[in-house]
C-alpha cells in the first residue's frame, strides 16, 4: 500500500468511503421512493463501480455511447440502457452485436432514428426495447410534445422486431416537477388509446434528493454523478464538499507573486466547464483560493485571500467543478482512504465517446 504523498501529481484520487455512502443513500432514497435504480456509468467508466452499484440493488446500468456499452458488456454487465441516438449503418451494426449477446435498450426521438433501428432489427423473437426520449425542459434531444411521444411509439409499436419498452427523459435541474407534469400528460394520452407504458425513466443527480416526487409518474431513476459529487452539485443543493469523492492531486510548482500560485493542473487535468460557477475547482486545504485561469498545463490560483498560503512543492486537492469529463481525462484513478492509496484502476471505458 503507497501513500498518496508518494503519488505523481496531476492525479485523480477516488475516496472509496465517501463514494461507498454515496451509493448506499442514493439506493436506499429510490427504494424509499418505490424507483428502480439505473445508475449512469458515464462519470467513472468503471466496471468496479458498476458491479458495486448492481450489487447494491441497480436494476441494471446507463451508457451514453456505444463504446461505454462494449466496455460493460465485455466486462459482464449485461442490463443496458443506452441513452443516445444510434445513426448510421455502422453504429446500428455494433448495436446489433451488443443486442446478440446482452439485454441493451435504446432510445429514439424521430422517425429517422426510428427507421435505421427497424431496418436493422426485424426479428419479432427478440424484439430491441426502445424508448421515445421526450425533451420535458432541458432543450436538448427529445420529442417537443406528449402527442409526438404517442405517435412516435406508434411507429416502433408496428416495426417487427421493435419493442415499445417506454418514456425516457433528462429533466433540466430543478425542472422536477414540470418533467413530472409532462411525462404524467404523455402516459395519459397513452391510457386513453390503451398502449401500455411498460416503464417511465428520468433522472439527473441535481435533484436525486426529490426522486420521491416522480414516484408515481416514473419507474425509474438514472443518477450518474451522485457516485462523486462535485462543485457543481454542491452549488445545486445536492450535496456538500465532505460528499465529494473525486478530488484531483496537484502540486505547487511556482509562487511567481505573493498572491499567486501555479499548479500542475490545467484544462488537461481539471475541464474547462465552469457550469455557472466563478472559478476551476475548490482547493480543499485553502477555501478562501480561487482558481481563476487554466492553461492546457497550468492552474493559476488566486491565494490573495488565504491567510496561509501554499508554498512551492506542496500539494492540494482539488474538487473539479465537473466530475465526469475529468474521469475522461485520466487513464487510470487512485483509490484511496485517508493518507493511502488502496488501488489503482484504468479508467476502462476512457476515450469511449463513439
Amino acid at each position: 500500500m503507497s501513500r498518496i504523498a508518494d503519488l505523481q501529481t496531476p492525479a485523480v484520487l477516488i475516496d472509496l468511503d465517501i463514494a461507498q455512502v454515496n451509493l448506499q443513500r442514493a439506493q436506499q432514497a429510490a427504494d424509499k421512493a418505490g424507483l428502480q435504480l439505473r445508475p449512469h456509468i458515464k462519470t467513472h467508466k468503471l466496471p468496479f463501480f458498476a458491479r458495486r452499484q448492481v450489487a447494491l440493488g441497480a436494476m441494471g446500468i446507463t451508457v451514453q455511447k456505444l463504446g461505454e456499452a462494449e466496455v460493460m458488456a465485455d466486462a459482464g454487465l449485461d442490463d443496458l440502457l443506452l441513452t443516445f441516438n444510434i445513426i448510421g449503418a455502422a453504429k446500428l451494426g455494433r448495436l446489433k452485436a451488443l443486442h446478440d449477446r446482452v439485454t441493451i435498450r435504446v432510445v429514439a426521438d424521430s422517425l429517422a432514428c426510428v427507421e435505421g433501428l427497424a431496418a436493422t432489427f426485424t426479428d419479432p423473437s427478440r424484439p430491441l426495447g426502445v424508448f421515445v426520449e421526450c425533451d420535458t425542459g432541458m432543450g436538448r434531444c427529445g420529442v417537443q410534445s406528449p402527442e409526438a411521444a404517442l405517435d412516435l411509439a406508434r411507429t416502433i409499436i408496428a416495426a417487427p422486431g421493435l419493442a415499445f419498452a417506454g418514456l425516457m427523459t433528462y429533466p433540466a435541474a430543478g425542472k422536477y416537477a414540470a418533467a413530472n407534469h409532462w411525462l404524467a400528460e404523455a402516459k395519459a394520452l397513452f391510457d386513453a388509446e390503451n398502449i401500455p407504458v411498460p416503464a417511465i425513466t428520468t433522472g439527473g443527480t441535481p435533484d436525486i434528493w426529490h426522486m420521491q416526487d416522480a414516484s408515481g409518474i416514473a419507474t425509474e431513476y438514472r443518477p450518474g454523478t451522485y457516485i462523486y459529487m462535485d462543485r457543481s452539485q454542491v452549488a445545486a443543493g445536492a450535496a456538500t464538499f465532505d460528499d465529494c469523492a473525486l478530488t484531483v492531486l496537484a502540486t505547487v510548482v511556482s509562487r511567481p507573486t505573493e498572491h499567486r500560485a501555479i499548479i500542475d493542473a490545467g484544462s488537461k487535468a481539471l475541464t474547462s466547464d465552469l457550469l455557472g460557477l466563478v472559478g476551476h475547482g475548490y482547493v480543499l486545504e485553502y477555501p478562501d483560493a480561487r482558481i481563476v485561469g487554466l492553461s492546457e498545463e497550468h492552474g493559476t490560483i488566486d491565494v490573495s485571500d488565504c491567510p496561509e498560503k501554499p508554498q512551492i512543492g506542496d500539494l492540494v486537492r482539488i474538487v473539479p467543478n465537473h466530475c465526469c469529463p475529468v474521469t475522461n481525462l485520466f487513464d487510470q484513478v487512485h483509490l484511496v482512504r485517508a493518507d493511502s492509496v488502496l488501488e489503482t484502476l484504468q479508467v476502462a471505458a476512457r476515450g469511449r465517446v463513439d
